[in-house]
């Protein structure tokens, strides 16, 4: 378990792992005297933070860095059942890439829909970016066939992360993958 601090004077937040302790000492923590218990062990420096600077940055910013060429090691391929290969990022790569460049981006499914022949399912996902001048908003479909086995989860989940890639690419991220051959 770690313990984290947020100094909002200086817009950083401090993460220590849990030690021993064996007597109190005091510190001034946003203006106040605080009690802490000192360690038997020695602490990292409390000057040693960890920047939160790109939390709040303003959208353009935001869309100027996802934007950027995934790097291939990342990309992913699959072959369809059609024989035809496809390149595509992972869902949780995705992920990780807007919680290093938008780190306060949401997502939600809108909705899912079966289709009337039982055969396939729908979902509707939204990704919202928000930046410290405005936030927007892109959504998306994917659908996964009920009968296909194989691959990972549920026809939900298939359709599910589709959709919140292809959501994704409407911001511009791995764009590059749908038109490789203009590049």
């Amino acid at each position: 378990m770690a313990f984290r601090f947020v100094m909002k004077s200086s817009a950083a937040v401090k993460t220590v792992s849990p030690l021993p302790f064996n007597h109190i000492i005091c510190r001034t923590f946003a203006g106040k005297r605080v009690k802490e218990e000192k360690p038997e062990v020695e602490l990292p420096d409390y000057n040693d933070v960890v920047p939160t600077s790109g939390i709040s940055r303003p959208l353009s910013e935001i869309l100027k860095e996802i934007n950027k060429r995934v790097p291939d090691s990342l990309v992913k391929l699959r072959t369809e059942s059609n024989g035809f290969s496809v390149k595509y990022i992972p869902w949780h790569i995705v992920n990780r890439i807007l919680n290093l460049h938008a780190p306060e981006w949401s997502g939600e499914v809108r909705n899912i829909t079966y289709s009337a022949d039982g055969k396939s399912v729908s979902v509707v996902y939204r990704v919202t970016l928000y930046g410290t001048d405005a936030e927007i908003f892109r959504e998306s479909t994917g659908t996964a066939s009920l009968n296909e086995a194989g691959g990972y989860g549920d026809p939900v989940q298939k359709a599910e992360g589709m959709a919140f890639r292809r959501a994704c690419a409407r911001f511009g991220l791995g764009l590059h993958l749908y038109h490789e051959e203009l590049l």
